[in-house]
């Protein structure tokens, strides 16, 4: 009865925020490698700092798989340089292209045609690559329904009391991938839907909480900030 009470208020918070907000079509790329470019580069850094990065990339024409793999790690280095950590980020990157040409052949298509627990456990292997990073891959590049979960999900429903302050990643995805149905375009929004959240009214402090559209969670009770 309590997961199935779940899932019907999960499911009415992700229609609120769906009228707030509207469909928000994340994540943006032009193809799924573009994708997959971001979610390594957006580790510690904001998204407009990772679009100079693949800007960059896209300018010298290089945002392919062959061509990253072949550039020196310096010269990658220096085009990602507006991401931030640009040398531990060119080498995860650099890590990733040698996992994909070393299983796939350089192939997104052979990658995403296996198991999608499978690939995980072997995306988690790459050095670099942690949970969010491979569900964001998983489920933004490969179209496979595997919740991400970051920091404003932990933020916003621990302050709800869905999910514990000290659950680990594994603890809190599973609280939504077990309670909602398992499905790509639902899991993409409900991300894209909980950042804007995040961002905009559930702030680390003093959140916006008279003004939030989930105020009936609370009813009208402020949270501390």
């Amino acid at each position: 009865m309590r997961m199935a009470a779940d899932r019907k208020l999960l499911l009415r918070i992700y229609g609120t925020l769906r009228k707030k907000f509207g469909f928000l079509d994340w994540w943006p790329g032009d193809s799924r490698f573009e994708v997959i470019v971001g979610a390594i580069l957006t580790q510690n850094t904001a998204w407009k700092n990772v679009e100079k990065a693949i800007l960059n990339l896209k300018q010298a024409k290089e945002l392919f798989p062959k061509a990253m793999l072949r550039m020196p790690a310096p010269v990658l280095a220096k085009r990602i340089r507006p991401a931030g950590y640009y040398n531990v980020k060119s080498r995860r990157l650099k890590y990733f292209l040698g996992f994909l040409f070393r299983e796939y052949h350089g192939s997104l298509s052979r990658m995403f045609a296996g198991d999608g627990p499978i690939l995980r456990e072997k995306l988690l292997g790459v050095n670099g690559i942690g949970p969010e990073t491979a569900d964001s891959i998983l489920l933004y590049a490969g179209e496979k329904p595997f919740f991400v979960v970051d920091a404003y999900t932990k933020r916003i429903f621990s302050r709800h009391g869905f999910v514990g302050e000290s659950d680990d990643y594994g603890a809190v995805q599973e609280f939504f991938m077990s309670r909602l149905p398992r499905k790509v375009r639902l899991f993409n929004d409900y991300h894209a839907q909980i950042v804007n959240l995040g961002k905009f009214f559930c702030k680390r402090t003093k959140p916006l909480c008279e003004s939030c559209p989930l105020a009936f969670l609370f009813k009208g009770k402020k949270l501390e900030s």
